[in-house]
């Protein structure tokens, strides 16, 4: 006789009922479902198990919610962002349901998918049933082995796919506004697929009836943490050390101003091109993305490459910086050139500018034309940079006149917090950069891996708030760059048509932050020798490919092409890492060697520096 005097256990009765319904739904000679179904609590231990594993998450939460509390909640809060989607979204939705078309065709593959998986229910075969959809999220067996998951993801991936191809018909909107609201109903789906939700998830079910609910109280005090810190973890925090495992190529600090540390690195040959490298990354991240570990670093392979390197290390911004507008950055960059100059007693430098240190690298190239001083610069590299914003990407989807505000309304202290930066990034991918941590730090309560590129790209920055807010309207909105003489810096005007030093221009054929499109588009405004080179990969694999890794590809072909289709076209494919073409196309603009002594050796004697790299302000937060 069963002992009906056990108390409710609300995990059994969840799981009974859950099975109870299958049961109903597939009649009990459903295949799969003696497998599927969790098995009922039988003994006191168990159930005591489940209480403990209970009574964990609920004090954890309690406890969180109470230092929240006491401590008056977080002014941080990424989350707004995601309002302006779902008001998006909203507005979709009442325009697509006028679409009978539409509806009628849901209706019918929706019956067809039903009839579907049905007979391979009922067909009761041993083989995995074949499904019309595929989706990596859904990879494990468990979504295919029992049908009520099957029919379940199978009717997710096809109510996406008509939601999304509804969103890109509609017409009679803007096409601005058209592309955003595809964007922001696309965010929603990927939001609200059945793997992001215990309930519905059954390889997370079957982890929490084997660890007896383990994986959920993991999953709690990573989702706890996160919330303190108001950013998704993706990778180990304790893992890396600045200047240990990462960003360890020997160099020193030679040069400090308010808005960055100018490293220079040692050399490793016993002579070096007479004409010095200058990097200027971005400082919406940390320049350390370019010296990564050895096996990954273009830093410690340039200065291997007999290169004398040198990197600006932009300060994370801080309310001291709230008037810092583009103008400062521009100045910094042309002042850590002629401090390398007179350093050195060189006549000019060759240049590197990734991403917006890029654009800004092409404005400075302007006005040093226009001032006569172009001979400075002996050469311009630009690593996914845009100059020309007219085709620039998802990032548009952030700059409406609500999405401004809102930025402007936390930004009171005159920076913008890294963390939304980070946040904006993530929600571009969001599948892979939020709803896959979601599913295996929270639900699965997996460790962290130890992932030197995820290290850095959870490393934020602040940025100057002002400089940040002009950026976004006259760059991205206004497209003010390529219009000769409609901005101007340091009392100088800008005009690209002025530029011909010789450049080089990169872009990453997957590339969803500068578009390679988009990218393309400088070989249009500026003059003079310009070489187009199309790499393998996106905004950041793209960028740091080791040659010895072999991995990706590049294309080279006519840089005065019409168009990047046309470019395409009449490229050639070469296999692995595009640097030793940059490095033989840097030798071409001649120079020549001479020793690495002197002051080419950062610290030697009688040379004053700061500290060693990577320097403080990389690791100031």
């Amino acid at each position: 006789m069963a002992d009906d005097s056990r108390p409710t256990d609300p995990f059994a009765a969840f799981f009974d009922m859950q099975g109870e319904a299958m049961r109903e739904m597939w009649g009990q000679s459903a295949p799969g479902l003696a497998t599927t179904t969790p098995p009922v609590m039988k003994d006191w231990s168990e159930v005591s198990q489940w209480a403990e594993t209970a009574g964990k998450l609920q004090s954890m939460w309690i406890e969180f919610m109470g230092e929240k509390a006491a401590s008056g909640g977080t002014s941080f809060d990424p989350a707004q962002f995601m309002m302006m989607s779902q008001g998006m979204a909203r507005t979709w939705t009442s325009a697509w349901q006028g679409t009978f078309a539409a509806q009628a065709k849901l209706a019918e593959d929706g019956m067809k998918l039903w009839q579907g998986v049905m007979t391979n229910a009922l067909a009761g075969g041993s083989d995995e049933p074949e499904l019309p959809r595929t989706d990596r999220r859904f990879a494990d067996p468990a979504w295919r082995n029992h049908p009520a998951f099957a029919l379940l993801h199978q009717t997710y991936i096809l109510l996406s796919e008509y939601f999304v191809e509804a969103a890109e018909r509609i017409e009679g909107i803007d096409p601005e506004k058209k592309e955003q609201m595809t964007f922001a109903v696309r965010s929603l789906v990927e939001a609200m697929s059945p793997d992001n939700f215990l309930a519905t998830n059954p390889v997370v079910m079957q982890r929490t009836i084997e660890t007896k609910g383990a994986n959920l109280v993991k999953g709690m005090q990573h989702l706890i943490n996160d919330l303190k810190r108001g950013q998704l973890t993706h990778t180990d925090a304790d893992a890396f050390r600045l200047g240990e495992n990462i960003a360890t190529t020997p160099g020193k600090v030679v040069h400090e101003g308010p808005l960055y540390q100018l490293i220079q690195y040692s050399p490793s040959t016993e002579t070096v091109l007479e004409t010095p490298l200058v990097i200027f990354p971005p400082w919406i991240n940390r320049f350390y993305i370019l010296d990564l570990t050895p096996k990954k670093s273009f830093i410690k392979w340039a200065v291997d490459q007999g290169l004398t390197v040198f990197v600006t290390s932009w300060k994370s911004a801080d309310a001291s910086m709230k008037d810092v507008v583009w103008d400062d950055y521009i100045r910094a960059e042309i002042e850590a050139i002629d401090v390398i100059r007179e350093r050195l007693g060189v006549k000019s430098v060759h240049t590197i500018g990734y991403c917006v240190a890029g654009t800004t690298l092409a404005a400075v190239l302007a006005i040093l034309a226009r001032r006569d001083e172009a001979d400075k610069v002996a050469s311009a590299t630009f690593f996914t940079a845009q100059v020309d914003f007219e085709k620039a990407g998802e990032l548009k989807h952030f700059i409406d006149d609500g999405q401004l505000e809102m930025i402007g309304n936390v930004s009171k202290d005159g920076y913008l917090d890294g963390r939304y930066m980070a946040a904006t990034f993530n929600l571009l991918r969001g599948r892979d950069l939020i709803w896959n941590y979601v599913v295996n730090n929270y639900l699965l309560g997996e460790d962290y891996p130890a992932f030197d590129l995820l290290h850095w790209n959870g490393d934020v920055t602040n940025l100057p708030a002002k400089w940040h807010g002009d950026y976004l309207r006259d760059l991205y909105r206004g497209n003010k760059l390529v219009v000769p003489d409609a901005m101007e810096a340091d009392g100088t005007p800008i005009d690209l048509t002025r530029i011909e030093t010789p450049i080089y221009i990169q872009a990453g054929r997957e590339d969803h932050i500068a578009p390679a499109e988009s990218v393309w588009r400088m070989t249009r405004h500026v003059h003079g020798d310009t070489t187009f080179v199309l790499a393998g990969s996106g905004h950041i694999a793209g960028v740091v490919n080791h040659p010895d890794a072999g991995k990706y590809q590049y294309w080279t072909g006519d840089s005065g092409a019409a168009s990047l289709a046309e470019f395409v076209a009449g490229a050639t494919e070469h296999p692995g890492s595009w640097w030793p073409h940059w490095r033989k196309w840097l030798d071409s603009r001649g120079g020549k060697q001479v020793p690495a002594t002197g002051k080419r050796k950062p610290g030697e004697k009688g040379d004053r520096v700061i500290e060693d790299a990577p320097g403080r302000y990389v690791k100031t937060r």
